[in-house]
């Protein structure tokens, strides 16, 4: 069970308030809780105090890092099935889902510890020539300053993670706006660093909504902005100012399956209906276009719509639910309403098709127009479309057929085919043998076109979140 009530952090401390945010079971839709609101006055003092901790953060050693980052793990694991019962209710994540995503919170704290030890320099050599004899240049990493982050709903933990462990890792204090539809995860992860020897002012979580949370994207003490979300983002680019911004956007992800798969297809399907369905497709990097090469389409269609149908759908907490809610009823409507558009359009629906609230059946279809919106936008929800191609160059350009470009699978036993696919794929990230929904958290992550810009990743996120700083000597 979730607390009747949780508080905001403020420079590490828990904060009350006189209004408090409904949040609400998305299977049941009853209260599940409620969270404190902050001011704009508390706002102003996150911020100030993330400045005033700038130093102490930056003064805060590698080792001390590591162990606030290794306290976090422990507590994490300790308080596993909390965590997941949170997710369930909050974001309506099946239960061994929400058990997944606790899992790799605690592996991208434990990735952050890793790396708050490797935060090394270089030395350069810069006798290049008979004048330069005698010189030579060392560089180091040192920690950017106050950060602002701002996350979604859809992973409220493990996206939380990606942010606010590379800036404990790197030493820069933080203030977090998470999802105010799923808050109750980071307050958390917030209750978790409270309990450690963190500077005063390292770290605010605010439960702002998106119209009072202008101070975290505009404000010139911040150096750094990180949001994941919507197209918003490009917005709040504009408006950040001189501050370094990474964006993660979302897209609507391709894999193709190649003709030399037939052997492979109770496999392929098996991972294609994982990555399509999973959180019901509430992920950026889900399965929304298949495109099968001619000679598998149509076996590859019968497996993909006789498993897709076996999908059991209802009440997340039950541990044989694969398909829970959608976030809310009006982004259930507006995908429904996207399937219908395609299907006026001459789309077919193989299986699915049907909304009951905010419970959207797992949906296949074909035959959806190239400019419908289920096939051009992100569907963001348990929606899959199939096309055949008759040759690797076709179904290339029918992924790159897209404003979006975060990452693409491709099932093939072709080396030819998996190294151009990695060519020329407008992708941040290409994952062969399996669905573009795979992700390590340590690997690079993020997008290119309207997905955004810049990468996540453990490491990747902590050199955003430092300066380099150059030395030359001469003897």
């Amino acid at each position: 069970m979730l607390n009747k009530t949780y508080p905001f952090y403020l420079a590490n401390q828990p904060q009350t308030a006189k209004t408090m945010l409904d949040v609400f079971d998305k299977y049941s839709g009853k209260l599940a809780t409620r969270v404190a609101v902050p001011d704009a006055k508390a706002v102003e003092k996150a911020i100030a105090a993330a400045v005033k901790a700038t130093k102490p953060m930056r003064e805060f050693k590698p080792w001390a890092r590591q162990a606030v980052l290794q306290h976090c793990v422990d507590r994490f694991s300790a308080r596993r099935d909390e965590l997941a019962e949170a997710l369930c209710i909050e974001a309506g994540k099946p239960i061994r889902d929400a058990a997944g995503e606790v899992t790799r919170l605690i592996e991208t704290f434990r990735i952050a510890a890793e790396e708050a030890l490797r935060i090394n320099g270089e030395t350069l050599n810069l006798e290049l020539a008979a004048r330069l004899d005698g010189y030579h240049g060392y560089t180091k990493r040192v920690p950017i300053g106050p950060v602002s982050f701002i996350t979604p709903f859809n992973f409220p933990l493990n996206l939380v993670a990606h942010k606010v462990a590379p800036a404990i890792a790197a030493g820069c204090p933080f203030v977090l706006k998470p999802s105010e539809k799923t808050p109750v995860g980071a307050l958390i992860i917030g209750e978790v660093l409270a309990e450690t020897d963190l500077p005063k002012g390292a770290f605010s979580i605010l439960t702002l909504d998106g119209a009072h949370a202008a101070p975290l994207v505009e404000d010139e003490r911040f150096k750094l902005l990180s949001f994941t979300g919507g197209q918003i983002g490009w917005d709040l680019k504009a408006r950040a100012g001189r501050k370094k911004v990474t964006l993660e956007l979302g897209g609507n992800a391709a894999c193709i399956v190649d003709a030399d798969q037939d052997g492979k297809l109770d496999h392929i399907v098996q991972r294609l209906v994982f990555g399509a369905f999973y959180q019901s497709g509430q992920s950026c990097i889900g399965v929304q276009r298949i495109y099968a090469h001619a000679d598998v389409y149509e076996a590859l269609k019968r497996k993909l719509v006789a498993a897709t149908k076996k999908l059991k759908a209802g009440d997340p907490r039950d541990k044989s639910v694969f398909l829970g809610p959608m976030i809310d009823e009006a982004a259930a409507e507006r995908l429904h309403g996207w399937v219908m558009e395609a299907k006026q359009a001459g789309g077919r629906i193989l299986c699915g098709g049907k909304r009951n609230g905010n419970m959207l059946d797992a949906t296949l279809m074909e035959h959806v127009p190239p400019d419908a919106r289920a096939n051009r936008m992100e569907a963001f929800g348990p929606f899959a479309l199939l096309a055949p191609f008759q040759a690797i160059d076709e179904a290339i350009a029918m992924v790159n057929d897209s404003d979006y470009g975060l990452q693409a699978g491709i099932f093939t036993d072709s080396l030819e085919h998996a190294m151009r696919a990695w060519d020329e794929l407008e992708q941040g990230g290409v994952v062969v043998n399996d669905i573009p929904s795979f992700r390590v958290d340590n690997m690079p992550y993020g997008g290119v076109k309207l997905s955004g810009l810049g990468r996540e990743g453990v490491r990747y996120a902590i050199e955003d979140m430092s300066e380099l700083r150059l030395m030359v000597m001469r003897r």
